[in-house]
């Protein structure tokens, strides 16, 4: 009962743009070390997608826009390390740490993936 108590929470907290790998992951998780590592792997995974749109993107665009870009990305980068920390305070207890810290993060820099990505394909249309 415990167990479907923590997931129905966990789902129902989960930001609405949780990826299906994620959402697996956290209905098998069974304590707090496994939901952690959920929410790290989501991390890595919006991680390497910035990744991949940031090298498609920077190196084809005009000088001009190039600063501009990495310019705003520096500001990004310095928001996103500082995002949702009131979420792994402490305040919210473990959940918040391990649940609700994470997920956060991941959907942080999984919008600024998709930023990228609009840019990408504004670019292809050219």
């Amino acid at each position: 009962m415990k167990k479907a108590l923590i997931t129905f929470a966990l789902l129902a907290a989960s930001p609405a743009a949780a990826d299906t790998a994620y959402d697996r992951c956290a209905r098998a998780a069974n304590n707090n070390s496994d939901y952690s590592s959920c929410g790290a792997a989501w991390i890595a995974r919006e991680e390497a997608r910035l990744n991949r749109y940031w090298k498609a993107v920077y190196p084809g665009l005009p000088s001009s826009s190039k600063s501009a870009l990495l310019t705003e990305q520096r500001a990004w980068i310095a928001y996103k390390d500082k995002s949702c920390r009131w979420r792994a305070s402490g305040d919210w207890g473990r959940e918040g740490q391990v649940i609700h810290y994470p997920t956060c993060r991941a959907k942080v820099i999984a919008d600024r993936a998709d930023y990228l990505a609009l840019i990408d394909r504004d670019m292809q249309g050219r």
